[in-house]
């Protein structure tokens, strides 16, 4: 017996969330299936939160979701609701340190990993203003970077960390004292 289109009803249907994503308020009509990389980016055309492993393997979609870091790609964006996210391009227009501090440090060549380290790095500064080395190496083992730039990030996020303690940091192109790490960033 066939059933009526009326009783083959989908179990879950498209619903209406609300979200804070970098200060302003969203209300926005999702499928169940849709995560949250993918509204970020097609339904609010924020760029800068990168779909590249769609796996949670890479880093590049990491957003600040409640305080922390979250691997956007592998969150449903119906599980969001009510939720506060803080995404690149918020870190960006409030004129973050660790932008000067990335673009000074040269922690870029293709520049698509960036994105996800900046967030990642922020939650990690917002949480330990004063980390150490290996707490940033710590932080930042679930982002890649197919340039190989890690040593530039660790300089980058120590002097973005004394930015904002109001340390005065040395001259164009030094790292603060002691900032300068051998080796990558946790993946030795």
């Amino acid at each position: 017996m066939e059933l009526s289109t009326a009783e083959r009803a989908p179990l879950v249907t498209a619903d209406t969330i609300t979200v804070v994503v970098n200060g302003e308020l969203h209300q926005i009509m999702v499928e169940p299936q849709w995560t949250l990389q993918y509204v970020l980016m097609d339904k609010l055309g924020l760029t800068g939160t990168k779909e590249f492993c769609a796996e949670g393997a890479c880093g590049a979609c990491s957003v600040i979701l409640g305080g922390r870091p979250v691997l956007s790609c592998m969150l449903l964006v119906i599980e969001c609701d009510g939720a506060t996210i803080e995404t690149v391009e918020g870190i960006a227009k409030a004129d973050h340190p660790l932008i000067a501090a990335y673009v000074k440090h040269s922690c870029m060549q293709c520049g698509f990993c960036t994105p996800g380290f900046i967030v990642t790095a922020k939650a990690l500064l917002d949480r330990n203003p004063d980390p150490t080395i290996d707490d940033i190496k710590e932080a930042m083992v679930g982002n890649l970077c197919r340039c190989g730039t890690y040593p530039a990030h660790i300089r980058a996020i120590t002097e973005a960390a004394a930015v904002l303690r109001g340390v005065v940091v040395a001259g164009a192109g030094a790292a603060a004292p002691g900032a300068v790490a051998e080796g990558g960033a946790g993946r030795e």
